[in-house]
């Protein structure tokens, strides 16, 4: 039976608050409708964009296929290696709401630049790494413009395209950022299977792709930046709000990384930066509604359920997109014997489809001019593939677990990029940037509770299903899903058949978890109501070519009129 999906009027998805967001629109900032074919330097600012995106999703996913190799050329023998992807993700994380005020402020092209250039030399500093600290550090600074790089990027688009015409656009980053993150895990496993030195060129690699997004941006991104001086930019800034967020999504995802690894979860060293962490993620909520002149996140965003449904639903999709991503290559690795360039290899499925459908779901938007259904079946078809990856054993065929991947590829792709669409119909252009630095922030923070909850998923079940003979190999307490991978070709039989098993079976349950985490998502893309996609920009931070032509229009119809 086909689902049904009732239509909404503007009127009925607004609140008393939401009333006053479409009145709440800077005196300097208009809004002009973009209805004229796209010119030479809109294609070239929008090259600029995809080529950053690129650069950041690629290095977020690729480390993770390489992380064991990592782990054992730097002589880890405290489990610090899941730092250098949270590192990562914690700095990306917490400095995403900053990115997105100083952008305000500053404009969009310098911002761009500066991010670049922190990925650049975190990409350096890691890839000269010689020990866990070192990188670690490194990676931290490199995450810094790394999620930047991604905010920066979304407003943009929102800066360049109106949202009644961005179906396609939006089908391009999607496609963009989906290909680079399933391109990743090959590219790291093929350089970690060069052996103990080959995984810093993980890093190099970076370097030469950090010069062209910069000559990019500098040469071809001609937006506007917004008059003043730097003192009067710099107070535009809600700099005690981003300290709150910083702190609290920090704390937060430090003892989320932590809880069941590292120290058992009710120990103070989880249960403190935990709570306190999201304590002050709600001191932060409260401050934004009440006392800031320009807050960071103006409270009004969300004041309509239909734009929260979307955030609930990224950060849903966050968590369990990540999770296929990270983990799935462990299961080869681990179940299969597969090296890591072969895990990589048996990854391409989900390469090869979830890009193509995270373009066809934009592309679907933007020909119906409705998103609701786009999402409705994106999540339909996750939960579906959820369900047969969770029946995956270690003596599975090729069709079966190829042919599951598929199927959940097809709604990873699908949400990489419909839920932009439901996040901005109900705000004006003016409020997009504010609403977008927050859909970027919800993504990257549930993208690190997704490794963490499937990582402690993986840690404690293994505890409880490995053979005992196994487990004595390892010292107490230490974290042993990846350090058990290259020892487990060394095990005679049938040892290291229960070994399999046991890493089968205890992957089942991530992606069972999976499974319930996708229904909620499911749940919240039914709260969305259809609102009329806008037709027009925020002129504040458009193509410079625009003041040009609108000008050059003026003096037109000013030479004609007085003749």
């Amino acid at each position: 039976m086909a689902a049904s999906f009732p239509t909404t009027s503007n009127e009925d998805i607004r609140d008393a608050d939401a009333e006053t967001l479409t009145q709440d629109i800077s005196p300097t900032s208009t809004s002009q409708e973009s209805r004229e074919p796209k010119s030479r330097a809109f294609y070239l600012s929008f090259m600029a964009i995809m080529v950053t995106i690129f650069l950041s999703a690629l290095d977020l996913t690729a480390v993770g296929t390489a992380l064991p190799t990592i782990a054992e050329a730097l002589n880890d023998t405290k489990g610090d290696y899941t730092w250098v992807g949270s590192a990562y993700a914690l700095s990306s994380t917490i400095f995403i709401p900053l990115s997105g005020s100083l952008a305000d402020a500053f404009g969009r092209r310098p911002i761009m630049l500066m991010t670049i250039a922190f990925f650049a030399i975190g990409s350096a500093l890691t890839g000269a790494a010689q020990d866990m600290p070192m990188i670690i550090a490194s990676r931290a600074i490199q995450g810094i413009g790394g999620g930047a790089i991604i905010n920066v990027s979304e407003i943009l688009v929102a800066d360049l395209v109106p949202l009644a015409e961005r179906g396609l656009y939006q089908g391009l980053i999607g496609l963009i950022w989906s290909l680079a993150s399933c391109i990743g895990p090959p590219v790291g496993g093929a350089l970690a299977n060069k052996g103990h030195k080959a995984w810093r060129w993980l890093f190099f690699l970076n370097l030469p792709i950090c010069g062209v997004a910069f000559l990019l941006v500098l040469f071809f991104l001609s937006v506007k930046t917004p008059p003043g001086t730097t003192r009067d930019k710099l107070a535009q800034v809600d700099w005690f709000g981003n300290i709150i967020v910083m702190f609290g999504s920090g704390l937060a995802i430090i003892g989320l990384t932590w809880g069941g690894i590292r120290y058992p979860w009710q120990s103070a060293e989880v249960l403190a930066p935990l709570i306190i962490g999201l304590l002050l993620l709600v001191v932060f909520a409260i401050y934004e509604a009440k006392v800031p002149a320009r807050p960071t996140i103006p409270s009004d965003v969300l004041a309509n359920r239909t734009t929260l449904s979307s955030i609930l639903a990224t950060a849903i999709h966050g968590i369990t997109s990540i999770s296929i991503i990270y983990y799935l290559p462990v299961f080869f690795q681990a179940c299969f014997g597969a090296s890591p360039l072969r895990s990589s290899v048996d990854l391409l499925p989900t390469a090869l489809v979830t890009a193509p459908f995270a373009f066809f779901a934009g592309v679907a938007i933007n020909i119906l001019k409705r998103y609701r259904e786009v999402n409705f079946t994106g999540w339909t078809i996750l939960i579906v593939g959820f369900g047969l990856l969770s029946t995956l054993k270690e003596d599975s065929s090729v069709a079966k677990w190829a042919g599951y991947q598929v199927v959940g590829a097809v709604g990873i792709g699908i949400l990489f990029s419909s839920p932009v669409f439901p996040l901005l119909a109900p705000l004006p252009p003016n409020r997009a940037a504010a609403g977008l630095a927050l859909f970027s922030f919800t993504r990257s923070f549930f993208q690190t509770w997704g490794i963490t909850i499937s990582s402690t998923i993986l840690q404690n079940m293994l505890q409880k299903k490995l053979p005992a003979e196994f487990v004595s190999r390892f010292p107490p307490g230490f974290e042993i899903a990846y350090a058990a991978i290259p020892v487990i070709k060394q095990l005679e039989e049938p040892l290291k058949k229960q070994v399999q098993a046991a890493f089968a079976d205890s992957m089942a349950v991530i992606w069972q978890v999976m499974i319930g985490i996708t229904g909620l998502g499911l749940l919240f893309s039914l709260l969305m109501a259809e609102v009329p996609m806008g037709t027009t920009v925020d002129d504040k931070y458009t193509l410079k070519e625009t003041d040009d032509r609108l000008q050059a229009d003026a003096e037109k119809q000013l030479s004609s009129s007085s003749q």
